[in-house]
Formats: structure tokens, sequence, C-alpha cells
């Protein structure tokens, strides 16, 4: 299993450490759903074994509401609420300290490992909640 490491000093995702994957396919990228949500609630998490928030997302009339546990906890929680998300929604659930995830989030790996939330462009008018991204 991957495992998500934030180090200052080591700098894990520094983008010249990181070789390219291998070819998945459009198939393999398809069969991700990935779509549009808006953060409802971001509550600390205390009982994961890294500092991460739990996250309620609307992803629109068909999907609803779901759950995830995140490690952004850089970004205030206040700011978070009303946030504009990109999820992976069918990768399945995961138990996390008696928790259930149930997607998850997208971001972008600073070097450091930090995510900075991906989010979409509102430019010419923002896609609704459900929205798929392609």
């Amino acid at each position: 299993m991957v495992q998500h490491v934030i180090d200052g000093a080591a700098l894990p995702y520094a983008p010249d450490k990181l070789p390219r994957k291998d070819v998945c396919g459009v198939d393999g990228f398809l069969a991700v759903d990935l779509r549009v949500g808006t953060v409802l609630a971001a509550e600390p998490f205390p009982q994961a074994r890294k500092p991460a928030y739990r996250l309620r997302v609307d992803f629109g009339p068909v999907v609803g509401v779901l759950e995830t546990s995140a490690q952004v906890t850089h970004y205030p929680a206040a700011q978070l609420i009303g946030r504009r998300v990109v999820g992976a929604i069918n990768l399945g659930e995961k138990r996390i300290a008696g928790f259930k995830s149930q997607f998850l989030v997208l971001g972008a790996l600073a070097p450091d490992g930090r995510v900075h939330l991906l989010s979409p462009d509102a430019d010419g008018g923002a896609p609704p909640d459900g929205a798929p991204i392609a």
C-alpha cells in the first residue's frame, strides 16, 4: 500500500524524484469516477494517526453527500467550508480509525507532501455539484 509522507526535509514528492508511472490506458482512466463537489463540513479527526480532517462533501443529486478523511490540515477548517473540490468517488470505502472514508479528495502534492486541493475553474460559470471530470 502506498503511504503518503509529509517530510519538509526529504521532499519525497519533489518532481525531480518522481519517475513517470506506467501507462494505464484510457480505459483505466475512464474507470475512475471523478466528480465536482462542495465541502459542507470540515472537522478535526484526532483519532487518525496523521493530522487530518473529516470532510463531508456534496456531490449533487445523484451521488449525494459522501465523507472522507483528508490530510489537509494546513488549511484552516473554516476555509474549507464551501470550497469546491474534486473527488474520486468509486474507489471503494476504507476504514480509518473506525471512520468509513467513502471517496478520495484530489490534490496536487507539494515536494514536502502537503496536499493542495484541486478545484474546478469558475471562469464561464462554475460546474454544478456532481459534474464529471473529463
